[in-house]
């Protein structure tokens, strides 16, 4: 009976190491948006690089520098966004 607690630890620390990879994995692709995002679709790619900075550091990555420069570029993707918006004095783009 002694294989039981050990199988379900080995389960535990298996679980524990997938989500510090998923969590080091949402780090690099908040890094990845947010760098684009300075250029283009800022709209979407900011926020989407804020969230998953902000998950990745929840999970506990082990890659904090890439969450932080996601989420440092996330927002400033945002920044970029309003700053452009009021110096054009209104929305930038036009559907008509």
């Amino acid at each position: 009976m002694r294989t039981a607690p050990a199988a379900s630890a080995a389960s535990e620390s298996s679980a524990v190491s997938r989500n510090v990879r998923d969590a080091d994995g949402m780090a690099v692709a908040s890094f990845l948006l947010g760098l684009p995002g300075l250029l283009v679709m800022n709209v979407v790619l900011g926020p989407a690089a804020v969230v998953l900075a902000l998950v990745a550091f929840a999970r506990g990555t082990r890659r904090r520098g890439r969450a932080a420069l996601g989420l440092a570029l996330g927002v400033a993707d945002l920044a970029v966004m309003v700053a452009v918006t009021i110096a054009n004095h209104g929305v930038i783009w036009s559907f008509t």
